[in-house]
């Protein structure tokens, strides 16, 4: 068996892995098994929680023995821990495969290990093969797992002038329709929309990604309020699809590591300038988005609060990735300098019209 059949099955086994959900604790694993002759006899993907892991579901297609002497091409690190299913290390050695390919390695705390499970049982490991397209098909649960945080992206829309508001709590419209649509575009594209208290209580958002005539989109962002103070029973948040995550901590850190754990691997947070501040003097920002008017508004009620620079030589410099038209408005894309990196989530999204989206005190709704 060469090098190019195992490439060829590892482009199958990450095609399998495309078949599992998208969102979760758990990743996209897809695994294809190969005979001595290097032809395919079994193929497998995770489909979620609590189901068999890509390798046990490959593994179950073969009668008793068949994987004797075969090779399993796997896109991620076998397991080597019990969780809800056995180690799938443990399950290769004991079906008799005698060599497993596999892309990326896995980094969880308590999973990894597989690989040295393997070779100690005398299996052959290759490892890395097609490991940057991987790579970027894991992006998101990679960066979470290796993080223990959401990838985070910090969102506001503002005047030229930073103002986020006119003097008396006024925002509706600082942007135009495209604009709005594509803040909704990025809504969709993430696991959760982040708030504070603060907004929940002033605004009362949905915190929903929706479309043109103000329906709901699918793939609905699971909703965060962050804040030490209680929210009505009847804010429009709990009407949301999803029930609203509330965490009564002032603790970002904490917070983010506790939606890593419920499954949150990108986090979009459109909070008020407080709220925002403490995200952007954190170092827990991945990626800003800011939406830019053609407008001046002056007075108190800026987008951002202090971010602690008292000198120009501690301005927080940022990495300009992009900067986009939306109708008359501007899209600036940024990530701080030295960012640990991941293909944004937002990146490929569309620049479709929404008259009827709607932008709060703090870009909120």
């Amino acid at each position: 068996m060469d090098e190019r059949q195992i490439e060829s099955a590892m482009r199958r086994a990450l095609e399998l892995a495309g078949n599992g959900p998208a969102r979760g604790v758990n990743p996209r694993v897809g695994c294809v098994i190969l005979s001595p002759a290097g032809e395919i006899v079994a193929e497998g993907w995770h489909r979620g929680a609590g189901t068999p892991h890509a390798e046990v579901d490959a593994l179950a297609q073969l009668s008793e023995g068949g994987a004797r002497g075969a090779t399993a091409v796997v896109t991620l690190e076998p397991c080597n821990h019990t969780g809800r299913t056995g180690p799938c290390s443990e399950a290769l050695i004991a079906a008799g495969i005698t060599r497993v390919a596999y892309a990326v390695a896995d980094p969880g705390e308590h999973s990894r290990g597989g690989a040295d499970r393997l070779r100690a049982a005398g299996v052959e490991v290759i490892d890395g093969v097609l490991g940057d397209e991987v790579e970027a098909f894991l992006a998101d649960w990679l960066f979470a797992a290796r993080h223990h945080r959401p990838f985070t992206t910090l969102k506001w829309a503002s005047s030229l002038d930073g103002r986020s508001a006119a003097a008396d709590g006024t925002s509706q419209w600082i942007t135009g329709p495209v604009a709005r649509a594509r803040v909704h575009e990025q809504r969709r594209a993430s696991d959760a929309i982040l708030v504070g208290t603060g907004t929940v209580l002033a605004d009362d958002p949905s915190l929903t990604a929706r479309g043109p005539g103000g329906e709901l989109l699918d793939g609905q962002p699971v909703p965060v309020v962050l804040g030490e103070r209680s929210i009505p029973d009847d804010a429009a948040v709990r009407r949301h699809p999803h029930a609203p995550i509330v965490l009564a901590t002032r603790d970002l850190a904490a917070a983010l590591r506790e939606l890593q754990q419920r499954g949150i691997r990108t986090l979009y947070v459109e909070a008020g300038p407080a709220l925002a501040s403490a995200f952007a003097t954190s170092g827990l920002v991945d990626e800003y988005a800011v939406y830019l008017a053609p407008t001046l508004i002056g007075g108190p009620r800026t987008a951002l609060g202090d971010l602690g620079v008292g000198s120009i030589d501690e301005q927080r410099r940022l990495e300009l990735i992009g900067v986009e038209r939306l109708g008359d408005d501007i899209l600036v894309t940024a990530r701080p300098s030295g960012s640990l990196g991941l293909h944004s989530p937002h990146a490929a999204q569309s620049t479709g019209g929404n008259p009827h989206a709607a932008q709060s005190t703090s870009g909120t709704q």
